[in-house]
């Protein structure tokens, strides 16, 4: 097991508060940072948590200055592409539904709060009434670039065939066909296949995956199809394919699957700057996703068991033209819940753990923004691996130390981090009556 020999921590604080930059406001008001992340082509802002307001409010402040400022024309989350599609409709004035609320609410699967929540609200307005102003070429999208909607963009792909071309629609119904065994439960298609209870539909979704491609590059050629209801319907198949090969491996290990996930965010990405800049002739995306995914996993524990993700695959594809931009607290309240499935609660942040960069940034001050791109000093200063917080969808105060630590050498996972000491709960837009109670009681550390 790797053992981290950190130094000192009183000369420690001393060298690090030369570099702070403090935060009297929205991090969107520090002009060093903006124009950083303005001179990227992929900017890459994290979370520490699935579930606190202010990463979500930090995050929509710069994500704005970036689309009124610098040309951003591309938000993309850690989220399923069929559900924020809809919303990409509404934000275009191409959509039924009557407000953001509406527009979001595709989002059913767990956790809901991840999207359903007051701060989406308000961006998502903000965001049509941006696009209503101004010409097609200059308005800005709303994508997701998650894999778990393996039986709703299977829909979306027939749905979008059935409109243009019955043939090919009945072609990939028969393939699609593979799967119907499995009453839409992707996971149990995943362990029937994986373990030889069925037959699996590679060769048929790769089928499918190559016609679609076909018709985009005909297409090109001067079909009269709309090119962005082709491009939906392309990715959705392109994420069927990867979905297939990610359930199908999930239950032979964490890497595996892990990989092919962010493998296909990458794709994704990339399908979306090329799919962008034939349209408008440029292509700039904001990604929004959790630290664990857009840290480079390099310079993390994870990096050492053969892991890789979104960050580091990023600065293989873009080099310097993604900026890497991570966010930690100390404590607070989180949206989070107990179990997979389980309902929301508003549960207590435990302080960081002494020798985190958490409990060395609360040390070092309340709120502010640490420079660490071609930072050399700053770079020798924290070069020995700290322990890191995550926190998902669930959160286990009781074993915190093993359910969301991890050691990272921080200069080399992020080009910059943003410390907010406390953060309160995300307030979802579901009725969640857990949550609406107050903060979850928690046996921590007595009911061990």
């Amino acid at each position: 097991m790797f053992r981290s020999s950190v130094r000192d921590d009183t000369s420690l604080l001393e060298g690090l508060r030369v570099h702070l930059r403090p935060l009297a406001g929205p991090a969107a008001d520090d002009g060093e940072l903006v124009a950083r992340l303005g001179r990227a082509r992929l900017a890459l802002l994290g979370e520490a948590s699935h579930g606190s307001h202010e990463f979500y409010a930090e995050r929509v402040a710069l994500s704005q200055r970036l689309i009124l400022e610098h040309g951003f024309n591309a938000l993309v989350l850690e989220a399923d592409w069929p559900d924020a599609w809809r919303v990409n409709r509404y934000i275009h004035g191409r959509s039924d539904d009557r407000d953001a609320a509406g527009a979001l609410s595709g989002f059913e699967r767990f956790p809901t709060w991840m999207w359903r929540n007051t701060v989406m609200v308000g961006f998502v307005e903000w965001l049509r009434e941006f696009n209503a102003s101004r010409p097609a070429s200059q308005q800005v999208g709303f994508y997701g670039m998650d894999l778990y909607s393996m039986y709703a963009s299977i829909a979306e792909v027939l749905n979008y065939l059935d409109r243009v071309d019955p043939e090919a629609a009945r072609r990939a119904r028969s393939r699609y066909g593979c799967f119907d065994h499995f009453g839409e439960d992707s996971q149990a298609y995943g362990y029937a296949a994986s373990f030889g209870m069925k037959s699996n539909c590679e060769d048929e979704v790769i089928q499918q995956l190559r016609e679609m491609n076909r018709r985009a590059a005909d297409l090109l050629a001067g079909s009269g199809e709309d090119r962005s209801d082709l491009f939906h319907a392309q990715q959705n198949a392109r994420l069927v394919r990867n979905a297939e090969e990610y359930y199908r491996t999930m239950f032979h290990g964490r890497v595996s699957s892990w990989n092919l996930r962010d493998s296909h965010m990458v794709e994704t990405l990339q399908a979306l700057e090329k799919h962008l800049a034939s349209l408008t002739g440029r292509a700039r995306l904001i990604v929004w996703a959790h630290n664990s995914h857009l840290g480079d996993a390099s310079a993390t524990e994870m990096g050492d068991i053969g892991e890789w993700n979104v960050g580091q695959l990023a600065r293989d594809r873009w080099g310097d033209a993604a900026m890497l931009v991570g966010f930690s607290t100390h404590h607070g309240t989180v949206t989070a819940a107990p179990e997979w499935d389980a309902p929301a609660q508003r549960k207590r942040v435990q302080p960081g753990l002494p020798g985190s960069y958490e409990d060395l940034f609360h040390q070092a001050g309340e709120r502010f923004w640490l420079p660490l791109q071609g930072n050399a000093a700053l770079a020798n200063l924290l070069a020995e691996r700290r322990l890191q917080r995550a926190i998902g969808v669930i959160y286990l105060p009781h074993s915190e130390r093993t359910s969301h630590y991890f050691h990272t050498q921080l200069p080399a996972q992020f080009d910059a981090m943003i410390h907010i000491d406390e953060t309160r709960a995300l307030e979802p837009l579901v009725a969640e009556p857990e949550w609406h109670a107050g903060e979850a009681a928690e046996t921590y550390p007595t009911g061990l």
